[in-house]
């Protein structure tokens, strides 16, 4: 995993670029993030990076939690995430993390959980074309129809397509490029859809192998 920040998707609007074509864009308010903790291959077997994001009330933290931040003597957070790197060398505990380690025209994945939908059944969830309108179909318009399975083995295979709970789930966009950075007001534009609600929390990483 490559160096990222955590955000909170804010919406999103539409910019004009250099030759005047529309660009749809999310705003990311992201960071800054303060460097929680640091692994090591030494201790931890791993190298990564700890970043902490979002104030919090400290009453609302546990006392484990709480500690984890007195221990560092850091500001308590409220998102902890982690992200792994091969060199954590001049990194400390304590450092703020900003919307500058990005430039415009970089890529970047954005991590975050998708809109939960509830449950839903197989039209919606799995776009299945669903039974006859007419011609004597009766009480078959929108069912799955037959699951498989006869007799033996008697059971619904595992990952079946079949009605259930939809979204609310760990959603990965790669290659996305950032469109704008505002250091003053820790905005982060990104082109195009990132998964999410508003406000909801987003990783927003650099694509592995390039520059941290």
């Amino acid at each position: 995993m490559s160096m990222g920040i955590l955000g909170r998707k804010l919406g999103m609007t539409q910019i004009y670029d250099e030759n005047g074509v529309n660009v749809p864009v999310t705003v990311v308010e992201a960071g800054p993030c303060s460097v929680v903790d640091i692994r090591t291959s030494e201790k931890n077997g791993y190298s990564a990076v700890v970043l902490g994001f979002g104030e919090v009330n400290e009453n609302r933290l546990t006392k484990p939690r709480k500690g984890v931040f007195e221990k560092r003597k850091v500001k308590p957070k409220r998102w902890l995430r982690e992200f792994r790197l091969e060199d954590v060398s001049g990194l400390e505990i304590g450092q703020d993390i900003t919307v500058g380690i990005f430039e415009n025209g970089e890529i970047v994945d954005v991590i975050g959980k998708s809109k939960g939908k509830g449950y839903a059944g197989v039209m919606k969830r799995h776009n299945f074309a669903g039974g006859p309108a007419s011609h004597g179909a009766s009480k078959f318009h929108r069912q799955p129809g037959s699951a498989g399975a006869s007799s033996s083995p008697s059971h619904i295979f595992k990952g079946k397509t079949m009605p259930g709970r939809m979204g609310n789930k760990r959603v990965t966009v790669k290659n996305l490029s950032i469109a704008g950075v505002d250091p003053e007001n820790h905005l982060l534009l990104i082109k195009g859809a990132i998964p999410g609600p508003r406000n909801g929390l987003v990783m927003v990483r650099k694509r592995k192998g390039s520059p941290e």
